[in-house]
């Protein structure tokens, strides 16, 4: 694959990125942590995220050759755990639990796992196997910069969009989240 820049690709990126990274559905989880830590250092958080994506892009393939695993195989389990997440967004059902929240959130548990974590990180490598990394990076950057901005201003967004727009966006990602689980499935299963 070409490492050139290509509109639609960065688009369709970053589009799939906003969607599993779900950084507007994740404001009341972001509140909450705000009211119990007092604190959250948006920049801390979005630079840690940036770097922790850039990374894995990079290392994550290698890490899979070291345990064995091809990107199609581990594509195809990423298919399933966004399907997964997916359903917790329309359905309001929790599968995956969070662990019990530290003193400081900025970089655990705010960035990771909850912004950058294994859905992701999964994402991150199927998205590998079917666009240029440059327009992947580039993805990842804009999606850091709607993370800071989200950060940022997340008592605002929570009194524009309130308590219905937020959960209607959720239902919305979510299924949007469930379309492309079902396109990565079928394009590298063979199906």
């Amino acid at each position: 694959m070409l490492n050139t820049f290509d509109p639609r690709q960065i688009l369709s990126v970053t589009m799939i990125l906003f969607a599993i990274i779900d950084i507007l559905g994740t404001i009341p989880i972001i509140i909450d942590l705000r009211q119990r830590a007092g604190h959250i250092e948006s920049e801390k958080a979005s630079f840690t995220v940036l770097v922790l994506m850039i990374v894995f892009l990079f290392v994550g393939e290698e890490l899979l050759k070291v345990i064995g695993l091809d990107i199609s195989s581990f594509a195809i389990a990423g298919s399933l755990v966004i399907f997964i997440i997916a359903m917790e967004m329309i359905l309001g059902i929790k599968f995956f639990k969070e662990d019990d929240i530290p003193s400081t959130v900025s970089i655990v548990p705010l960035a990771f796992p909850l912004i950058a974590g294994a859905g992701t990180m999964t994402t991150l490598l199927s998205l590998k196997s079917q666009y240029a990394t440059a327009n992947i990076i580039v993805g990842i950057v804009l999606n850091t910069i709607i993370v800071y901005v989200v950060l940022k201003n997340v008592k605002l967004l929570e009194q524009l969009l309130g308590k219905t727009g937020l959960g209607v966006l959720r239902k919305a990602f979510g299924v949007i989240l469930l379309a492309i689980a079902i396109k990565l499935f079928r394009s590298n299963s063979g199906l």
